[in-house]
This record gives structure tokens, sequence and C-alpha cells, in this order.
């Protein structure tokens, strides 16, 4: 099961932070889910139901936030704070040299 969680910021908005599989376009050319690892994706919103939303109206379908057992950290609430979508990614484990990227070059890639 792909982990997650959140922190409530002190404005009353909220940095949901959840290791997906890394998407891949099927047939169609929607985003579908396959054997090319995983991604930590972080988004920004005005309460935890409103990511779930914004993650599902990008074609991620079944994503859910079950717990809180791997909260985003300080770097990434800066990091998704910081970018002006509030939808970032890399991939999973973390790799310090890697960048974040905004989240239209994952399902670009897809």
């Amino acid at each position: 099961m792909p982990g997650g969680g959140f922190v409530k910021l002190p404005n009353g908005s909220v940095v949901v932070a959840l290791t997906l599989p890394r998407p891949v376009a099927d047939a169609a050319g929607a985003p579908a889910v396959g054997p090319a690892g995983s991604v930590r994706v972080l988004v920004h919103a005005v309460n935890r139901a409103r990511a779930l939303t914004r993650l599902r109206n990008l074609g991620m379908r079944a994503v859910y936030l079950r717990g809180n057992t791997q909260p985003p950290t300080p770097d990434e609430v800066t990091a998704v704070l910081h970018h002006p979508d509030g939808l970032l990614w890399r991939t999973a484990p973390d790799d310090a040299e890697e960048l974040w990227h905004p989240i239209r070059a994952l399902l670009r890639g897809a």
C-alpha cells in the first residue's frame, strides 16, 4: 500500500505527501499504473480532500490517504510552498541530488 501523510500549516491549508506507483500510459494514452517504480508526490491545498481531488482530476483515480505514516518533511513542505502550481514529484526513494519536478513532467512522460 502506498505510504503518505499530511501536515497542517498555520494558515489552515495542508501539504499532502504520497508515495505512489509511477504512472505509465495505457493504449489510449491515459495514465495507468505500471512497473516503472515509485514517485513521491506533494500537493498543497486548502484541505486533505481537495489535495486528493487535485490528483484525481489529473487522472490518478485510485489515490487515497490512509493514516499519517509518511508525513512530508520540512524540506518537502518548503519545496511545494515555493512552487506556483503546488504539485510536485520526484522518484522514490528520495535521491538527495534529484530536484523536484512539476506534475506536468510526470504526466507528460506517461
